[in-house]
């Protein structure tokens, strides 16, 4: 009994990685019809800012080791990224602007991204040496408002050209995988190959009772991916962006008809799903704190077949598939060899799909032709 205890609370805690990334797959989906498989490099590009911020709000100069080519590269795609997210936050709100106000805007969003960068990774740079618990609290928000400028940016650099142009779907998911890619071996160009360990920012507390172990840092990842389930039904079932969002997943051609700006949709819509990868990337850094260029991939196909078990594009089903497919790898790993959990995550996923396509959640949609 206390060791089924145990896996019940190690399978609590993985399924929370997979709901919160599935999460974002689901709300993608949902808006646009589209499969973002670079949703897993998104979760780990949250994982390697939150270290990035953490070691800087530190003091640690580990991270800040870089050679002057790589330093100035990671400026200016930090400082790219800042610029194109800024303005595509703000384009609904300038469309009485001249095209040239909006670059003049982003020039300066660009000059100033680019003077704090250089000033915060210069070489000699120490941080601030803050203690780790405030660095704790303050390296969430902002690695969940980064990684969700970085998610607003593949939208608006990769996908927004093909959605204006009406190209098929196909061509999408084609520049999703490619998008991921990109962010694997550019993390590789500027970074190294070179694992990177995350910094201790809580103190761990074991909790046993008889052998039953459980952490702070175990209650920590499931009490995030409850709040988050709870906070992100909510906005989408209670809010006005959430009925635009649900109207937008219904019939995306008709919303505009309505006055419902569907850019701002679905801007909004890469904003929570990449936070959401964010923060997972970063629990997941805490928790297991060795990062590399390839954690998100494995990672991010595992969290698309728990969208897709409990009913890709229903926010319900990747929260249930998410610890659904945490209990199999864990039930997997106690009674077989560890090396069989990815053979019955995949398999899982083709019986799935045999018994019932649509998930366990899903529903049928009818194709106007």
């Amino acid at each position: 009994m206390e060791t089924l205890l145990q896996n019940i609370i190690n399978a609590l805690q993985w399924g929370s990685f997979y709901a919160l990334i599935a999460l974002g797959y689901s709300l993608v989906y949902g808006v646009l019809l589209l499969i973002n498989f670079a949703h897993g490099d998104v979760f780990m590009v949250g994982a390697y800012i939150s270290f990035f911020v953490a070691t800087w709000f530190l003091g640690s100069s580990q991270a800040l080791v870089l050679t002057t080519g790589n330093l100035y590269t990671l400026v200016a795609v930090a400082a790219s990224i800042m610029t194109i997210a800024a303005d595509a936050i703000l384009e609904r709100l300038n469309e009485r602007q001249s095209r040239q106000a909006r670059g003049l805007k982003c020039l300066l969003v660009f000059a100033v991204a680019f003077a704090a960068f250089r000033y915060l990774l210069g070489e000699g740079s120490t941080g601030l040496g803050l203690s780790p618990a405030l660095t704790f609290a303050l390296t969430i928000p902002l690695t969940m408002i980064m990684t969700a400028a970085v998610g607003v940016t593949l939208e608006r650099v990769a996908y927004k050209p093909l959605r204006r142009k009406g190209a098929n779907r196909l061509y999408v998911v084609i520049t999703a995988l490619m998008c991921g890619l990109i962010l694997e071996h550019g993390n590789l160009a500027l970074f190294g190959a070179a694992r990177k360990k995350f910094p201790d920012l809580l103190e761990k507390t074991v909790y046993t009772v008889g052998t039953v172990s459980v952490t702070n840092l175990k209650f920590m990842v499931i009490f995030a991916a409850l709040a988050v389930f709870v906070l992100l039904q909510f906005v989408v079932t209670r809010t006005k962006m959430g009925m635009a969002m649900r109207a937008s997943s219904w019939d995306k051609y008709a919303i505009p008809l309505m006055g419902i700006p569907l850019d701002t949709v679905i801007i909004f819509t890469f904003v929570l799903g990449s936070g959401m990868a964010g923060l997972a990337g970063m629990l997941f850094a805490i928790s297991y704190p060795v990062l590399d260029a390839y954690m998100g991939a494995l990672v991010g196909w595992k969290a698309f077949i728990a969208a897709v078990v409990g009913g890709i594009g229903d926010i319900r089903g990747a929260f249930v598939g998410g610890f659904i497919l945490g209990f199999i790898e864990i039930g997997v790993a106690a009674f077989l060899p560890s090396s069989y959990r990815d053979l019955f995550a995949f398999s899982i996923l083709l019986i799935i799909m045999a018994i019932k396509p649509t998930g366990l959640f899903g529903t049928a949609r009818t194709t106007k032709i």
